[in-house]
């Protein structure tokens, strides 16, 4: 767990909006995989409801997203997919991808494989020769769970990736978790594995960190709240407390303005009304409620104050988009593809 505080906070002995947000962030790695690839190779990860994470440890590759071009990563980097989309792995653009799903793995723990693709697939073709004398390539790839809805406010500005390096300046911790990591790759360790998959939940949850305090460019929203102690406090109180009854006069009062002068503040700082912010957090954490913890609808309702399981359901589909029981059929919710990480392809 994070715990951070900044100057302002720590001098007042509570924390600020990111702290308080993030400590009730939990990042747990679901799967994580350690792989060894012959050139050429490509690996395509279809889109999932659970972060990616990739770290180079030696060799490098390119990764290249359905909205981004091909980037180069070198050794030592690090990438963070927040919201799991399609992303393709490779040796060298031109190579043909195979699914991941497609892969064998050995497992080594409860949730952590192997993929030693070395002989999978021999080299072809006019460069096999020098291919075959080439050092495999060796990633360390997983799937992180968010206990946060994926609608959650924090988890929807977050851009497609997040490269550790853009931000390593930004957070001295990066860099030192970065080494880490390569420190434990290269020495191949026994339980190499398992502290490699402990430093990668951290540096995820740094990475989200420092994106956060860098502002990203956004002067409206939950960014511009965390920088906005006034602001913060209310949405952390929101957050906090979603079943609680949090009308304009009881949201001024946490801000300690009057009711025109926060609402106007609020509006300008999150870009849409108390009122419609509040009941998105309401429906995000009744939809948790239903498809995470197994509740009936009836009980969601009830505690977040609805007079009735209709009015409730009303209010759930014209903010999520499907009825509440939607969320409790939707197979598989929650639960992550696996993140087997690594393949051999010719080219």
């Amino acid at each position: 767990m994070l715990d951070f505080l900044s100057k302002d906070a720590a001098a007042e002995g509570t924390p600020d909006l990111l702290t308080r947000i993030l400590l009730g962030l939990r990042l747990d790695g679901v799967e994580y995989g350690r792989c060894v690839m012959n050139r050429p190779w490509a690996v395509a990860f279809p889109a999932q409801r659970s972060a990616r994470f990739h770290f180079v440890g030696s060799g490098g590759g390119w990764l290249r997203t359905a909205g981004t071009p091909w980037i180069r990563l070198a050794p030592g980097d690090a990438v963070l997919l927040p919201r799991g989309s399609f992303h393709v792995l490779a040796s060298d653009p031109a190579v043909p991808a195979v699914d991941i799903d497609t892969l064998a793995r050995t497992s080594v723990s409860d949730n952590i494989y192997l993929v030693d693709g070395r002989a999978a697939t021999a080299p072809t073709g006019p460069d096999a020769s020098a291919d075959r004398g080439a050092p495999a390539d060796m990633l360390f790839c997983g799937a992180l769970r968010f206990n946060l809805d994926p609608l959650h406010p924090l988890v929807t500005m977050m851009p497609e990736l997040m490269l550790a390096g853009d931000l390593a300046q930004r957070d001295a911790t990066v860099p030192v978790l970065l080494e880490a990591m390569e420190r434990e790759v290269a020495l191949d360790r026994i339980g190499a594995c398992g502290i490699l998959a402990r430093l990668a939940d951290v540096l995820a949850a740094s990475i989200i960190r420092a994106w956060v305090e860098c502002g990203c460019n956004d002067a409206t929203g939950w960014v511009a709240a965390v920088r906005c102690p006034r602001i913060g406090k209310v949405v952390a109180a929101i957050h906090a407390a979603p079943e609680r009854d949090w009308d304009v006069p009881t949201l001024a009062g946490v801000m300690g303005a009057s009711r025109s002068n926060f609402t106007e503040a609020f509006t300008r700082t999150m870009g849409e009304s108390p009122g419609r912010y509040v009941a998105k957090v309401k429906m995000f954490q009744a939809r948790h409620w239903i498809a995470h913890d197994h509740m009936r609808v009836a009980a969601a309702a009830a505690r977040l104050g609805y007079d009735s399981e209709a009015s409730f359901s009303r209010a759930f589909k014209r903010i999520i988009g499907h009825p509440p029981s939607a969320a409790r059929a939707a197979p598989g919710a929650g639960r992550p593809r696996p993140a087997a990480a690594g393949a051999t392809a010719s080219a």
